[in-house]
């Protein structure tokens, strides 16, 4: 496997600080530069164009939705480079609006994770990869928001299919989701059928692409 280079943007010095190590520490990584607001960011990854962002969602200069806008703003002009946004609460609208051209080389997870080194490092793999990759916590705030709506159509879905769109949701492929929860790839495959007809999706040959539909579709009004 070669060498996946990473810049990272974060503000918290001590959070900037720890991330870098844990970057710099895995054999498979090279940090090739680091940022504390989003001017500062644009200019590391035209300088050094990385394979893989991971970039705060609320940064300086106004501490809102920097991140979501660095990651509008790569997938125009650096289309190959991976995005990892990390936020400090489950915010459903925010990982939508990173998806809302496409979940391909993307992924929200919840800073908390951050300690969990196997999950930043899969993130990572995932969007330089081209994958994508949504942490579950937000997964199960748009379910969640979803299912208090009186006719919410997740209503139909049984707990297996709940459990099932969950996983689909966090990006993970059909042998992931049988892996997970001890089925036959077969049976999921079932299963995801039956979610999109009681859902009234299209079927899609693509996974990121129904990690999107789903997620659009668990957060409309």
């Amino acid at each position: 496997m070669s060498t996946i280079r990473v810049a990272l943007a974060e503000d918290n010095v001590l959070l900037r600080e720890g991330v870098s190590r844990l970057v710099s520490a895995h054999p498979d990584f090279e940090l090739v530069g680091t940022a504390s607001d989003l001017p500062e960011l644009l200019a590391v990854i035209e300088s050094s164009e990385p394979d893989v962002v991971i970039t705060d969602i609320r940064m300086p200069p106004t501490g809102t939705d920097e991140g979501i806008r660095a990651a509008e703003q790569i997938r125009i002009k650096y289309p190959r480079i991976g995005v990892v946004v990390l936020s400090q609460y489950a915010e459903p609208e925010y990982a939508l609006a990173l998806l809302e051209k496409g979940a391909s080389g993307r992924a929200y997870l919840l800073k908390e994770r951050v300690s969990d080194i196997e999950q930043l490092v899969n993130a990572i793999r995932e969007v330089a990869k081209g994958g994508s990759v949504i942490d579950s916590k937000v997964v199960e705030a748009l379910v969640a928001a979803r299912t208090r709506k009186p006719e919410s159509p997740l209503r139909d879905l049984t707990p297996r299919e709940n459990e099932v769109l969950a996983a689909m949701a966090e990006g993970r492929n059909n042998a992931a989701i049988a892996g997970r929860l001890f089925l036959t790839e077969r049976a999921v495959e079932k299963h995801i059928n039956s979610i999109f007809s009681k859902l009234g999706l299209a079927e899609e040959k693509d996974v990121h692409r129904r990690v999107k539909a789903a997620l659009l579709y668990l957060s409309a009004h």
